[in-house]
């Protein structure tokens, strides 16, 4: 008897994935061919240049190749995008931490800085769940960040996010510290394999909110799930339905408690080298300092930057790539230590 070979186009799932992988290959390639023609095109003005003897043309050259340097190294750091999932969609959280309006607001900010630097790299973002903060910004916010490498990119940004600067809700004028909370997994979509018995988790429904009243579902769609084990709490109000919402809980919760196990073998090896220092939920990875100077500094990395502006604008690149090396040099240290 013979045995039919599988159709991957007949699981719309696999066939989704594949034709996204298949957009992604030719993007790359479309890429490197612009490059060789922009390197073709350098080398063709450098010999305009001696052959004419003309200066005037050293500053175009010279915005070509700032140009061309750009692209280069963004290719570069896309090769160190190498993880399980660095490819997948992201789902980052943004949690407010004490200090009641003044952390909402931002929460709100950095919420604004997420979306902008998605809109600059072509990404969409959609809203999972979201709690308005008591007088401004927000408490809470789920998002998903669609796009090649999302989640790649943006696990760079997990961990605990300081702002110090006067407070616009100060009267006194006074400067103020606040903290947000930043968690990133990704949108894994084939089913993971882990264990969640019924016992392990509560599930509690609640009415959806949002930024305006026309999100706002009359019935208690929304779904709230909480691993009782480790304490991981995941939200969804976006979809549908409760059914969908709770589908889509489950996911992250998957997901997290994925995450969280892989962690706990990343320190189990960092063990061997005897480190003290833990990397992981609940420290501050990143402060953003507005008075009495601007500055934003990355507290792993030490890149830093004082155009505060642009990095509240979507400008973070430079932190995200530094993260990127610093790991990629990281893994090799641990490899050569073993």
């Amino acid at each position: 008897m013979e045995m039919e070979a599988p159709n991957f186009w007949d699981d719309p799932q696999r066939s989704q994935n594949m034709m996204r992988e298949l957009k992604y290959l030719k993007n790359d390639i479309e890429t490197y061919n612009n490059l060789s023609a922009r390197m073709e095109d350098m080398e063709t003005l450098i010999e305009m240049g001696y052959e004419e003897n003309d200066p005037d043309l050293i500053p175009e050259i010279q915005e070509m190749l700032d140009e061309f340097q750009t692209e280069f190294e963004a290719i570069r750091v896309k090769t160190l995008l190498s993880g399980e999932y660095d490819a997948d969609n992201a789902i980052v959280t943004l949690h407010a931490g004490a200090g009641g309006t003044e952390s909402c607001d931002w929460a709100s900010m950095l919420y604004r800085m997420y979306t902008r630097w998605a809109e600059r790299k072509g990404f969409d973002v959609e809203v999972l769940d979201y709690l308005d903060g008591d007088e401004a910004g927000i408490k809470s916010v789920t998002f998903e960040v669609k796009g090649e490498n999302a989640y790649g990119y943006l696990k760079s940004e997990k961990g605990v996010h300081r702002l110090v600067r006067i407070s616009p809700f100060n009267a006194a004028g006074k400067r103020q510290t606040s903290f947000v909370s930043c968690d990133v997994m990704p949108d894994i979509e084939e089913d993971i394999d882990i264990e969640i018995n019924d016992d392990e988790i509560r599930v509690d429904t609640y009415r959806s909110s949002g930024a305006g009243g026309q999100h706002i579902n009359k019935t208690s769609s929304a779904i709230r799930i909480t691993h009782l084990p480790t304490g991981i709490v995941v939200q969804c109000q976006n979809e549908r339905s409760q059914h969908m919402n709770k589908d889509k809980a489950m996911q992250m919760l998957k997901a997290k408690l994925y995450l969280l196990k892989q962690q706990e073998n990343a320190e189990k090896l960092s063990g061997i080298r005897g480190e003290v220092s833990e990397i992981g939920w609940g420290n501050q990875i990143r402060s953003y300092v507005m008075q009495p100077y601007t500055m934003v500094k990355d507290h792993r990395t030490n890149e830093e930057t004082g155009n505060v502006d642009a990095v509240m604008d979507g400008s973070i690149d430079s932190f995200i790539n530094a993260y990127l090396k610093w790991v990629a040099l990281s893994k090799k240290d641990l490899l050569n230590s073993l």
